[in-house]
């Protein structure tokens, strides 16, 4: 492989844009590179000799902001001869050789599907001379057999299942991500305990809708199984997931966060919205009395869980009457945080074409009502937990203002956020640790907990953190469906695991 100088390895870096899925594909992005011999450029580096990016397609201003940060790399490209440019993710799923077209600079264009081709395509364009690229229309391998360099020495992603089988009005991701995939326990569990053998205490099992998970071997309680299979897990202090769907999610998931110790009392939920109407339009197949009645079962067999969503705004043919439907339900809720948007129109998704388009100002009157109602009611939900004693796992950059206040942050076994003074403990708590501390104040957004520590155990996690060791797993192959003791792991050859 050529090199940006003589003797010294060609360096990388990787920008991502979009939703945990995408984090964690940056992350086996990364492990490509990295096994292919590159190495990840400095933070302060203006011109590493690869740059991708791992775009998002999801909302609006996506579009715009992928080609305004290629526009302000062509300088630097133009500069810094043998520099490569490289696009994936959803929006280069959908864009495709339209990329290359606006921005003829790019080198390399590859989608969803096919991250792993992600060496060789960069190769090859040097070759070349000339842009590579490359989409499938379904997966070339699936993505956990691909290396990954963990961004995080404490947590960690696991995907259980790619795609999507639902046909949600307003969203492009099954036509980018494809048919749900599932990924075979035995496989999932290996994944978790090589993290865990790693160093990492949390794994957040990820799907674009993980109650769904086992649809393709026919067991509809699999997600459960799998759940309460991470409980055996020695080691293995917290686990969570994203994202269920209302119209999948069964008794038996709730059983199984409420009886498996690891599993913390934490949902997030998409609403999307709270009127039946509007619902109906989104061709979201649950109503908001379902809903209301999850979140009833979760809180009798879970008091203490905090429970998330996503709210969408201003949906074509939104009435005032169905907003305050959706007030209602958020008030009834009783939300921990929500994450809240303003439609926006994607091409290719039946929402866009849909009469009822609302006026950007009622949209904007709307959610700034919706922000209010949720910031009130976190609020009074946060401050109930005054003088409690929470269970902080320390994080990195959590907290912006840690610096200048002298905290540390991280979060609590619910997910909540939590700033709190180290006390006599300052220079020894490290990232991945565990600290246990009293909440003193409450925001809408966070705790504080400014007393000194009621105590704090160093973990291997921390010890990893302070050494500057990030955990590197390899591709984990496919398994048999079924749940207990996986086989062991192959152990990592000197090539893609794919192959």
């Amino acid at each position: 492989m050529t090199t940006a100088a003589a003797g010294s390895p060609r360096t990388y870096q990787v920008r991502t844009y979009g939703c945990q899925m995408n984090v964690h594909d940056s992350e086996r992005i990364s492990g490509l590179l990295e096994q292919a011999g590159y190495v990840r450029a400095a933070e302060a580096d203006e011109q590493p000799d690869v740059v991708v990016f791992n775009t998002c397609a999801v909302r609006e201003n996506a579009d715009n902001r992928l080609y305004g940060n290629l526009g302000h790399l062509r300088p630097v490209k133009d500069k810094h001869p043998g520099m490569q440019i490289a696009v994936g993710g959803c929006l280069a799923q959908k864009d495709r050789g339209d990329i290359v077209r606006k921005a003829p600079w790019v080198d390399v264009v590859f989608g969803t599907h096919n991250i792993g081709s992600l060496p060789v395509l960069l190769e090859r364009a040097r070759h070349n001379t000339a842009a590579e690229v490359e989409i499938l229309e379904s997966l070339d391998v699936f993505p956990s057999t691909l290396p990954t360099r963990r961004e995080s020495t404490y947590a960690g992603w696991v995907s259980i299942s790619v795609g999507c089988n639902n046909t949600c009005t307003f969203c492009i991701v099954p036509s980018l991500r494809g048919k749900e995939k599932d990924r075979r326990p035995g496989d999932i569990l290996s994944e978790v305990r090589a993290l865990v053998d790693e160093g990492v205490l949390e794994v957040t099992l990820l799907g674009q809708n993980v109650n769904s998970y086992g649809v393709e071997f026919g067991d509809r309680y699999a997600f459960g199984k799998l759940l309460r299979a991470c409980g055996d897990i020695e080691g293995l202090e917290r686990v969570r997931f994203t994202s269920p769907h209302p119209k999948d999610f069964t008794d038996d998931v709730i059983a199984a966060m409420a009886e498996t110790p690891n599993v913390c009392h934490s949902l997030h939920m998409p609403l999307q919205s709270g009127s039946d109407d509007v619902l109906r339009a989104m061709r979201r197949s649950y109503r908001s009395e379902k809903y209301l009645g999850i979140i009833e079962k979760v809180r009798d067999a879970m008091p203490d869980a905090a429970i998330t969503t996503d709210i969408i705004v201003g949906f074509p043919g939104e009435t005032d009457a169905d907003f305050e439907k959706t007030l209602d339900v958020v008030r009834e809720a009783r939300f921990s945080s929500a994450f809240t948007f303003q439609y926006s129109k994607r091409p290719g998704t039946p929402a866009a074409t849909m009469d009822g388009q609302l006026p950007k100002q009622v949209v904007q009157e709307r959610y700034e009502r919706l922000i209010a109602t949720v910031e009130e009611i976190t609020w009074a939900e946060n401050r109930k937990l005054v003088g409690e004693t929470v269970e902080v796992l320390v994080a990195v950059g959590e907290g912006r203002k840690d610096e200048r206040t002298g905290r540390l942050s991280g979060r609590a076994r619910d997910g909540r956020l939590v700033h709190f003074d180290a006390g006599s403990l300052a220079g020894q708590i490290r990232p991945g640790d565990i600290v246990h501390t009293t909440v003193t104040y409450a925001a809408p957004h966070h705790l504080n907990a400014d007393g000194e520590p009621l105590s704090h155990r160093r973990t291997r996690a921390g010890d990893a953190a302070e050494a500057g060791r990030a955990p590197r797993t390899p591709g984990v192959l496919l398994g048999l469906p079924t749940i207990g003791a996986p086989a062991a792991a192959p152990a990592p050859t000197g090539g893609c695991a794919a192959n």
